[in-house]
């Protein structure tokens, strides 16, 4: 366990991976009286470490920033352990009702049993011993994701809204590249001094980090747009041509964010498609 600032320590879950870099960041709030915010996967020994480290001390919430399976499955056990109240995002739930025909590629990466014991709505507040938790709605990445910031050191843990080492996957139909998107145009209208990812190193400029994750979409979507010019593609194509030496075991994960951003395309009338926009249809310009 690791202190990064005079109220937060970071214990890094053994789950490293293409989608997690090194494994999930789990952030200890407070001394004496904490707050911890996502736990992590389902891994005793990783909860062993933590409440090792805490053995002095008391956890009084466990507080969630999404339900993937790599952040909240862990609160359940946690919560076995301490007796600590879960707070934070509400249950899972997909930006839109599946397609006729489609099938959800994300749902063995959903956590459907999490079921808090107190939902933070934006802008509400969790005060713990000498430190308080403001909730931000951050939709996006998942329609229950949200950050939360330290107001006392002006920090904000960012889950996976924001990542310290690789962009987010914002995947339909659990995702909305629209709602990220707009999302991210939130916080860089706010002034915070530091994001603690749920993957990865602090980012020490944030706003600047921000207009570049902006910067990039904008870049993918031109992108995008730039390979239809040639004619009607179906995702697959579109990704060969948009993405350069891809690590083949991403090749999944970079077809659903080109997807989210082929269903706002849509949504704005800049490409269309036979139907409702699916992971299978082919998508041309207007």
């Amino acid at each position: 366990m690791l202190r990064v600032s005079p109220l937060v320590r970071r214990l890094v879950a053994p789950n490293p991976g293409p989608f997690t870099f090194t494994g999930t960041c789990t952030y200890i709030v407070g001394e004496g009286e904490v707050a911890v915010i996502d736990p992590g996967p389902d891994l005793p020994g990783h909860i062993d470490a933590l409440l090792d480290g805490l053995k002095d001390e008391r956890v009084m919430a466990i507080v969630v920033t999404h339900t993937h399976r790599d952040h909240s499955p862990a609160a359940r056990l946690l919560q076995q352990e301490t007796g600590a109240e879960i707070v934070g995002c509400p249950p899972h739930f997909p930006a839109r009702d599946l397609a006729l025909g489609e099938i959800n590629k994300l749902d063995a990466s959903n956590d459907i049993d999490h079921k808090p014991d107190r939902l933070l709505a934006d802008g509400e507040t969790y005060s713990g011993a000498g430190f308080t938790l403001r909730a931000l709605a951050t939709p996006g990445h998942t329609m229950n994701h949200l950050c939360f910031e330290l107001v006392e050191e002006k920090a904000l843990f960012t889950g996976d809204h924001i990542m310290g080492w690789s962009t987010s996957i914002v995947a339909p139909p659990d995702g909305a590249m629209r709602l990220y998107l707009d999302s991210l145009e939130r916080l860089r209208s706010l002034d915070h001094a530091i994001y603690w990812p749920g993957h990865g190193g602090p980012v020490s400029q944030p706003q600047r980090f921000v207009r570049a994750l902006l910067h990039h979409r904008r870049l993918r979507e031109q992108s995008i747009l730039a390979a239809l010019r040639d004619g009607p593609l179906h995702v697959p194509e579109i990704v060969e041509k948009v993405y350069e030496k891809l690590d083949p075991r991403l090749k999944g994960a970079a077809a659903l964010s080109t997807f989210a951003h082929l269903e706002d395309l849509f949504a704005r009338g800049a490409v269309v498609t036979a139907g409702d926009p699916q992971l299978t249809s082919r998508f041309r310009l207007a």
